[in-house]
């Protein structure tokens, strides 16, 4: 006689998770989902961590395997999360590295199909193409692609300088043309820009300046902090994550991006002194 019984408790609830952060995994090293999972949870966030590409690490070592995740798997991966009902009081979302063009329009369907059930839920989009010293490492296609799905439906934007520029298609040297081209990113339901490395123009000596641009009221903040010497990657996803945090806790947008900076400062030079090529991170063991 089979006695196998399938289980179900009615009286069980969902696991709800507060932000759904979609971008890279590493098997080794601190950037993407790495860094994001645990700053978000570290500030007390239960956390759906989504995958884009699954890599063993960084591809700035000799070696990297694995790639990005197939489309049918990261749309099953955002479906579930509805399906399960672990979104019923999701809080946010945060989008970084995107491992094709095409990844971009399955995450833009679902999002406005959550944004329809939570319009008020913050949506941080840091849309990684590359960086001055190594020039674009993504899919050039994701460029105009951004701006056709997900840029409008974000509530800010964290670019670095160099992306900032492909994405306005002009040159972000200064400070007015860094001004011009974050005002122009501001549609949709987007809210503000936060551009980091900005207007490299206007940097002293032993400084780096960040930019943030707000739709309403029309307005610009030029912050400057120093120039870490250190070139550990996932610096972007700390700031992102970090603001993304302190937004939610109730944080006005100056002050969460005045924390954020200074909590990635911190971290790059416990890193630099420790000599390390990843990033450190709060309560971490790689600083043993």
């Amino acid at each position: 006689m089979n006695t196998a019984v399938t289980f179900v408790d009615r009286e069980r609830h969902p696991y709800h998770v507060d932000v759904v952060s979609i971008q890279s995994q590493v098997v080794y090293g601190r950037v993407g989902n790495n860094v994001a999972g645990p700053t978000l949870r570290r500030h007390g966030f239960k956390v759906a961590a989504v995958p884009t590409v699954l890599l063993s690490n960084n591809p700035q070592y000799p070696t990297v395997h694995g790639g990005a995740v197939p489309d049918e798997w990261l749309e099953g991966f955002l479906n579930d999360l509805v399906l399960r009902g672990a979104l019923d009081k999701v809080r946010a979302v945060l989008i970084g590295y995107l491992g094709s063009a095409n990844q971009a329009i399955i995450i833009a369907r679902w999002l406005k199909a959550l944004l329809q059930e939570h319009p008020d839920i913050l949506v941080i989009v840091d849309p990684v193409i590359g960086d001055l010293d190594v020039g674009v490492y993504v899919d050039p296609a994701l460029i105009p692609v951004y701006h056709q799905t997900l840029l409008p439906l974000a509530t800010g934007l964290t670019p670095n300088n160099y992306e900032l520029s492909l994405l306005s298609q002009q040159s972000c040297d200064s400070i007015q043309a860094s001004s011009s081209a974050a005002h122009g990113l501001l549609n949709g339901r987007t809210e503000w820009v936060i551009a980091t490395s900005a207007a490299p123009e206007s940097w002293q000596d032993g400084q780096i300046k960040l930019l943030m641009s707000r739709k309403e009221p029309r307005a610009d903040t030029l912050l400057s902090h120093p120039r870490v010497d250190c070139a550990a990657k996932g610096t972007g996803d700390l700031f992102a994550a970090t603001l993304l945090a302190h937004l939610i806790l109730g944080a006005d947008l100056h002050s969460a991006v005045h924390t954020a900076s200074a909590n990635v400062l911190h971290q790059l030079e416990l890193t630099r002194q420790a000599g390390h090529q990843e990033l450190i991170l709060p309560i971490d063991p790689f600083r043993a």
